[in-house]
């Protein structure tokens, strides 16, 4: 178990959840990740979700939705971390659900809820979250209009990037001022030794979304808000 960055200040109960999630990712045949090898998943999954901690906002959440949560980083890791805290994982793949819903089991992780659904179409987290995560899951511009609708007033969305673009950079800031988002910062993180161009990208909602968003599911991919 990783004993990079937020890892640090786990207790026993939660290093052995994350020690089972990562002996699920290993052994189930139908993990949706390439990465399922112990050492190298604890890496690149475990320790670059949990690296979100760093941010007051994420360790003071109650509700969180992970969007395209997938084989469930970063949720399952913040919900591991942050027991108090209500997490959603947003998936619309039934078969990715069908594993979260096994990961849960596997690891007694019982604050976090598979949501079985477009993050567009999840009607039931309309401005309900205090912070929204992502990571690898589209166009960062795209990712805004995911998940400003979804965050409550003054909440955040933390979206994890690699290499820094600064044209994807301009896209997501003109998308942010359609949404009722702001740029709060761009944190270059090092999740654990070796680990570069690694960034959190934190947007704050600091107006509420136009009732025209979201768009129905599929727009913003096809026609991204800043093109």
């Amino acid at each position: 178990m990783t004993d990079e960055v937020g890892a640090r200040d786990l207790n026993d109960g939660q290093r052995a959840q994350l020690a089972a999630l990562l002996r699920l990712l290993e052994e189930d045949e139908h993990a949706p990740t390439a990465i399922k090898a112990s050492d190298e998943a604890d890496r690149t999954h475990v320790a670059d979700s949990l690296v979100a901690l760093e941010l007051d906002v994420v360790r003071e959440a109650r509700r969180i939705a992970d969007l395209g949560s997938g084989a469930g980083f970063p949720g399952l890791a913040l919900a591991v971390a942050l027991p108090s805290a209500a997490v959603s994982l947003v998936e619309s793949q039934r078969r990715k659900c069908d594993f979260l819903e096994r990961a849960c089991a596997a690891a007694a992780i019982e604050n976090a809820t598979v949501v079985c659904a477009r993050a567009e179409e999840w009607g039931a987290g309309a401005s309900a979250n205090d912070v929204v995560v992502a990571r690898a899951l589209a166009p960062h511009a795209v990712v805004l209009e995911y998940a400003a609708p979804l965050l409550r007033a003054g909440g955040v969305l933390v979206d994890w990037r690699g290499r820094r673009d600064p044209e994807a950079e301009l896209a997501a800031e003109l998308a942010a001022g359609l949404l009722g988002l702001r740029r709060q910062e761009i944190r270059h993180v090092v999740p654990f030794e070796g680990a570069t161009d690694r960034h959190l990208h934190v947007f704050s909602k600091v107006e509420e979304t136009p009732p025209r968003f979201p768009r129905r599911a599929g727009v913003a991919r096809k026609r991204p808000l800043a093109e």
